[in-house]
Order: C-alpha cells, then sequence, then structure tokens
C-alpha cells in the first residue's frame, strides 16, 4: 500500500510494461521475476524510488510503480468471480463505509470487495466478513495478508442466512445468491440508520429482496445497474473501444428504520369547531 517513496525488501512493486501487462511483484534479494521480455533482479530494486525506469537483461523498459488498492484488486488469487471497480466503487459510496467503521460482509469468495471495505475502514474500523466455504477464506485470507490488510479483517466461516454474530454494525454488504434471506438477520445486525448494499446478477433477486426489504421496514430502496465504456483516445480516431465490460450485476441500496407504526382510522387529538 501507499507508504513510502521508495522501494524496500520484503514490499509489493508493480512493474508496469505497457497499458496491457503489468506484474504485481514481492522485492526479495537474490531473486528473479521473468517475463516475455527478459528477466529483472529483484535484489537491484531495493533503494531505487517509485516512478523510475528500469530495464531488463533485454534491454527493455519497465516502470516501477507503487501498487493502489486497483492493483491488488485485480490482481488478487481468484476462487471465485470477484466484483468489477465500477461496482466496488459504487458499493463503498453507497454503505458509507469509512476510517472506524464497522461492517459485516458476506460472502468473501477471493476477498476482492473485502480488499476495498478494509482499506476503506482502516486504521481503526473492522470488515467482519462470511463465506461458507472455507477454502475461499483461505484465498481471501492470502490476498488480504498480501496487500497488507489482514489486520483490518476478521474472516469467519459461516451461514450470514442462520444468523450474524456482531450487532451495531454501521453497514452489511451482500455478493449472495440469495440475499433476500438474509435480510432479517442483516437488520438485527445494523444499528439505526444503517445501510444494507446487495450485489445481484439476476433482476429475479433484486426482486425477491426488494420485497423482503420492505417488509422488513427499510428505507430509501434503490436499484441501479452501472456501466463503464473506455474510450480510445488518439488524435484523429477518439471514440469509444469497441469492447466493454456491459451487465455486472444491480446494486441495491436500503436503510434500517424503526418499525412502522400500526395505523389507526380513530381521530386523535381536539376537535376543533
Amino acid at each position: 500500500m501507499l507508504s513510502s517513496g521508495e522501494v524496500r525488501e520484503g514490499v509489493d512493486v508493480l512493474l508496469f510494461l505497457d497499458a496491457r501487462r503489468s506484474y504485481l511483484v514481492r522485492v526479495r534479494r537474490g531473486e528473479r521475476f521473468h517475463t516475455h521480455r527478459g528477466f529483472i533482479l529483484l535484489g537491484d530494486l531495493i533503494g531505487k524510488p517509485f516512478g523510475e525506469r528500469i530495464t531488463s537483461n533485454l534491454g527493455y523498459e519497465f516502470i516501477l510503480l507503487q501498487p493502489t488498492v486497483y492493483d491488488y484488486l485485480m490482481k488478487s488469487l481468484r476462487a471465485t468471480q470477484i466484483l468489477y471497480p465500477k461496482d466496488i466503487g459504487l458499493i463503498l459510496v453507497y454503505s458509507a463505509v469509512g476510517p472506524g467503521s464497522r461492517v459485516v460482509e458476506a460472502g468473501t469468495g477471493s476477498g476482492a470487495m473485502t480488499t476495498a471495505l478494509a482499506h476503506a475502514v482502516r486504521p481503526s474500523g473492522k470488515v467482519y466478513s462470511y463465506d461458507v466455504r472455507p477454502e475461499f477464506q483461505r484465498r481471501a485470507s492470502a490476498n488480504l495478508e498480501r496487500a497488507g490488510l489482514l489486520d483490518s479483517v476478521e474472516l469467519k466461516v459461516g451461514d450470514v442466512s442462520l444468523g450474524i454474530d456482531e450487532k451495531d454494525m454501521d453497514a452489511v454488504v451482500l455478493d449472495l445468491a440469495t440475499p433476500w434471506a438474509v435480510v432479517t438477520n442483516a437488520r438485527e445486525a445494523l444499528k439505526g440508520s444503517g445501510i444494507l448494499v446487495s450485489f445481484s446478477p439476476t433482476i429475479e433477486q433484486v426482486v425477491k429482496t426488494v420485497s423482503a426489504l420492505e417488509e422488513g421496514d427499510f428505507i430509501e430502496i434503490e436499484t441501479i445497474e452501472s456501466f463503464l465504456r473506455r474510450i480510445k483516445v488518439k488524435e484523429g480516431e477518439t471514440r469509444p473501444e469497441t469492447l466493454m465490460v456491459g451487465h455486472t450485476g444491480y446494486i441495491t441500496r436500503a436503510r434500517k428504520a424503526g418499525p412502522a407504526r400500526a395505523r389507526s382510522s380513530d381521530k386523535v387529538g381536539p376537535a376543533f369547531s
């Protein structure tokens, strides 16, 4: 993560070759990193400033960059399909998490969303991330440790449709096949005015989730779909790129309110003449 202006042993660096190829590598003395453009002696990087241009043994140029949370997201070890940054960014804003926030997440998967949440809540916040698959938790743990964020996360093997241990949470973030089955438990876990955000790939999931949120006295219920279109920028040829990331999923957001009061047709208060 961004912390120092020069390379130290044991830290990660991003070796940028071009717009399509970059490599996230941990710096260790005595090791080589091999690419199709030659190898780089990793020990030689120690002490160099980030941003410097270096060359492989074949004379090809790389730029030495300090990794960001985006790089850790996109180059994480994957056991499952991860959320795209376009969705992660919206989820972070919709959930209103920040330093000190306490968040429940389910399911963890490969830990991409977990990484973004942990980066947002540090140094004093905490992410409690549930998944029913222990092998997913192990993969996510490795990704979080590499990003230097494992201390901000508690990984838990469990089914949130059966219960959530934590209470008074600022937000609950769901990436599950049946989010509607978790709404009641999410409500119990959230503090008053707390926020639930759910990501679902199909509209049928959204309909069931929104119905459960309405029945559960959530307010400000909103569902959106986000598209991202890259632009090819070149004089005389600027236009949208031919290929784009289309539909990835729907994001539903809602806030916890107090239980609705029973309505009565009886008039209350003084009569006016």
